[in-house]
């Protein structure tokens, strides 16, 4: 569930996306982009003429870059935030619109 400053919570409540398919879409498939253990996944979202980025933000390790939060031995972090590209929060209607992931080609 993660805490205000990563996790569910965090992105939830800060970037207002609420529904799972919507993390579920942009880590469904290989990273768009990897720095160590941090792993970034984007997808899309559209409605009418209307279209964001979600990016997912992943740290695939034990520990934070920072060392500030440690998931335990034998288990990883996950999912720290995610958000839509350029802004604060979401627009209200991202929670109940078609999603695409990245095809992965850059």
């Amino acid at each position: 569930m993660g805490n205000s400053e990563l996790g569910w919570n965090h992105f939830s409540s800060r970037h207002k996306i609420r529904k799972c398919k919507i993390v579920n879409a942009a880590i469904n498939g290989k990273p768009d982009k990897k720095n160590g253990a941090r792993l970034e996944y984007w997808a899309y979202a559209w409605s009418g003429n209307r279209r964001v980025q979600v990016t997912v933000i992943v740290q695939y390790a034990r520990k934070t870059a920072d060392g500030r939060y440690d998931a335990g031995k034998g288990k990883k972090i996950g999912v720290i935030t995610a958000y839509c590209k350029g802004m604060n929060k979401c627009p209200d209607w991202l929670n109940d619109v078609r999603l695409s992931a990245s095809d992965h080609s850059s």
